[in-house]
């Protein structure tokens, strides 16, 4: 099957922890890796926003990424992007005029808009990843939604108009149906976990304290890192490392950073608190493999691939009852599920798990079974390409036809 990825702002060869720059970027990544993988020929299309990046780069996974020409070649805030998005179109549309592909998949809101507009007209069927939704953005952030004021209309739109939407946890087919999608368009494709990187085997990281706490996301104050330094106050004896964000060097410029090492000055914990920077994938599993626990505390969440990764490295995970969480995180199974933005709750269920070693290895071994036998980026491929077929289900017998003869 021939697979075009749409992915306009999360570049799958960009650096990961920066502020537009996290778990789309490794799954669009990974998901097209395994599809080479079983076969397929997989193209990714994402804006240039660099003007030294070459038009076409072949990767070393199989796929082949296009550096769309649309707006500035220099970076841009998503939030900032819609603007550009027909021109994005428009590159699509002649590309795939010469060259069709069996499907379209596009990754986050403005790529399915973009490949909606260069599909008009034809059969080729769209599938939409949303990774998220403005509707639950504007919700939990409010006043400090960045998001364009038609982000919500747009989407609802695009869902309409695709031939399938590929849902990240079940969570988000519950939005969706709110948004009026009827339910048999939906499918829930999970994110993966790379099971060769994360492993419970190989090197840990050097650690200070008795216990060890690791958090890791893009440092946004969505990903709830605050809350995780308030709980510290309440846990002794127990260092908190928070991964992501600029380069280490560059932190001090970084102004959620200043705010959260303010916060842990406040709570007297500061020395207790350390703010790494960006971590390297490679680097990324022996930092995990250090922790006694993995915290995920985000106020909301589509979907997360940390807690896979630490459930991979055999690691227990103490998350936030919020989106896609509660399907990746069974709780008291491969660890707990606390309410968001409850640090008093956060830090007794700290204490309480570092105080009880084979708690903590029975989660760990729970979870690292969990993340191995359901949750590889094979198993997602084989999902998401039953859900490619349902699309190409919609299309007339004579495209069928083509699409099982390429």
């Amino acid at each position: 099957m021939k697979i075009s990825m749409v992915s306009e702002h999360a570049n799958p060869l960009a650096a990961l922890g920066e502020v537009d720059a996290g778990g789309q970027n490794v799954h669009v990544a990974e998901l097209s890796a395994a599809l080479c993988r079983q076969g397929h020929e997989v193209t990714v299309y994402s804006r240039r926003d660099d003007a030294g990046q070459p038009e076409r780069v072949r990767t070393e996974a199989g796929y082949e990424v296009v550096h769309v020409p649309a707006g500035p070649a220099r970076y841009v805030p998503k939030d900032e992007l819609l603007p550009h998005m027909t021109e994005f179109g428009r590159f699509l549309a002649r590309q795939w005029a010469a060259d069709q592909p069996d499907v379209v998949h596009a990754h986050f809101w403005m790529s399915g808009l973009a490949s909606i507009l260069a599909t008009r007209g034809s059969d080729l069927p769209v599938v939409q990843t949303f990774h998220a939704l403005g509707a639950v953005k504007r919700r939990h952030q409010g006043s400090a939604d960045t998001s364009p004021p038609d982000r919500v209309r747009l989407e609802r739109l695009i869902g309409k108009n695709a031939a399938q939407v590929a849902a990240t946890c079940s969570d988000e087919v519950f939005e969706l149906a709110r948004m009026g999608l009827p339910r048999p368009k939906m499918s829930v494709v999970p994110c993966g976990v790379n099971l060769e990187r994360f492993g419970a085997e190989g090197p840990s990281a050097s650690r200070g304290a008795k216990y060890r706490v690791v958090s890791v996301g893009r440092l946004v104050p969505r990903k709830g890192f605050a809350t995780a330094i308030a709980a510290l106050a309440g846990v002794p004896d127990t260092e908190l490392v928070i991964a992501g964000g600029p380069d280490h060097g560059r932190l001090a410029d970084d102004p959620e950073a200043r705010r959260l090492r303010e916060l842990a000055e406040r709570c007297g914990v500061a020395d207790r608190v350390h703010l790494l920077g960006k971590v390297s994938r490679s680097d990324m599993p022996a930092l995990l493999r250090s922790a006694d626990l993995v915290v995920c505390t985000p106020w909301y969440e589509p979907f997360g691939i940390v807690p896979l990764e630490a459930m991979a490295c055999g690691r227990p995970v103490v998350a936030a009852a919020v989106g896609g969480l509660t399907d990746t995180v069974v709780d008291g199974v491969t660890g707990e599920l606390v309410p968001p933005k409850r640090p008093e709750v956060l830090a007794a269920t700290l204490r309480r798990l570092l105080e009880n070693p084979a708690q903590r290895e029975a989660y760990g071994v729970a979870g690292m079974d969990r993340a191995q036998s359901r949750y590889s980026w094979d198993r997602i491929a084989v999902d998401i390409l039953r859900v490619y077929e349902k699309a190409l289900a919609e299309k007339p017998a004579t495209s069928r036809a083509a699409a099982s003869r390429a």
